[in-house]
């Protein structure tokens, strides 16, 4: 018997490192749904704060499944995933929050096709206020069938942990995750594979709130070398894991190939070389050769012909300018807060000109 919108039982993960002063917030914000049938699974992943504390006084409120060993990112997803039983499973990092129409949102925009919803989320910063939208509006999200896409360039337009939404069936089939090469990164492993298995469908308004802070895994700072290095090798473990997952349906994908048609990985790659020549994880690589590349791949992208237009210039010019001129372009686009503050506002007027 099919079960009814309001019926259907959904599962939110909350995996949680070492994030004390942002849990209570990520657990209410789940309790606090207004869908019927919602459970609550809080992973501490062995952390060394007050986390367990915080869980405690929940109670049987949520289900509490701490890890006896750090095991990251993963590893916690993982565990909760085995603990939980709903139709449809969110993961919510324990530093985001969602707002309480979310699930009702999400089982609205649900049909039997689907294997994953995916949201907007608020940007905003330690104390909660929203600084910006995430993907920015004017990225479009790509629906539907999205695996010509995803073959043809390792990618699509998708967001982030907590503005996903997985068909329980399909998380069946793709986990557990790798645990060694997705200690971080673990969504990004879930929304390459997830469309191998039913349609995306997506929420433009956002359901919750993507928080920005200096212990964001994502946010690197100043240490831009070592962002890009890590973002190239898990494109990398991304594309592994989806050709061997691909080759199950009779599907070829050749990894090395497809990474050159994607704007963002190449983009990071060129970070990487530029900003560390010698720890690069592609021997081969030059400067020119990933500017040439990414400019084309940005004239593919699916976006206004000026935001490609502007995208491929900046693959250009840090291609041929001399080193430091283009470390200076490469960290204005990549790092927000290097820019001088008259490029930060050309770059809000280009922004809105291109949306």
């Amino acid at each position: 018997m099919q079960s009814t919108p309001h019926k259907i039982p959904v599962s939110i993960i909350i995996p949680n490192y070492n994030y004390a002063r942002f849990l209570e917030r990520s657990i209410d914000s789940a309790l606090e749904q207004d869908h019927d049938d919602v459970e609550v699974i809080v992973v501490d992943d062995a952390s060394q704060d007050n986390s367990t504390t915080i869980m405690k006084s929940y109670g049987d409120r949520i289900l509490a499944c701490p890890r006896r060993k750090n095991g990251g990112h993963a590893a916690a997803f993982n565990t909760g995933f085995a603990a939980s039983s709903g139709r449809i499973v969110l993961f919510l990092d324990a530093d985001d929050y969602l707002y309480p129409e979310a699930v009702s949102r999400i089982v609205d925009a649900w049909d039997e096709a689907t294997a994953q919803v995916q949201s907007r989320l608020h940007i905003v910063d330690d104390r909660q206020r929203i600084k910006d939208v995430f993907p920015p509006p004017e990225l479009p999200f790509d629906s539907g069938d999205v695996m010509p896409k995803l073959l043809r360039k390792g990618r699509y337009q998708t967001t982030v942990t907590s503005g996903l939404a997985f068909d329980r069936t399909t998380l069946e089939s793709i986990m557990p995750i790798p645990e060694p090469d997705f200690r971080q990164g673990a969504d990004g492993y879930l929304a390459t594979l997830a469309p191998l298995y039913g349609q995306v469908q997506s929420i433009d308004e956002c359901v919750g709130a993507y928080r920005i802070h200096g212990a964001n895994h994502s946010v690197f700072g100043e240490k831009l070398a070592e962002r890009a290095r890590w973002r190239v090798e898990h494109d990398f473990h991304r594309m592994e894991a989806l050709s061997d997952q691909a080759s199950q349906a009779g599907l070829t994908v050749v990894p090395a190939e497809i990474v050159r048609h994607d704007p963002v990985h190449l983009e990071e790659r060129l970070a990487s070389l530029c900003t560390d020549r010698h720890r690069h994880p592609v021997a081969v690589d030059s400067r020119l050769a990933l500017a040439a590349a990414g400019a084309v791949a940005s004239l593919e992208m699916t976006a206004s012909l000026r935001r490609r237009a502007v995208l491929a210039a900046w693959f250009l010019s840090v291609g041929m300018l001399p080193r430091q001129m283009a470390m200076a372009v490469l960290s204005w686009k990549l790092d927000a807060s290097s820019r001088p503050t008259f490029l930060a506002r050309l770059s809000r007027t280009i922004r809105r000109a291109m949306g």
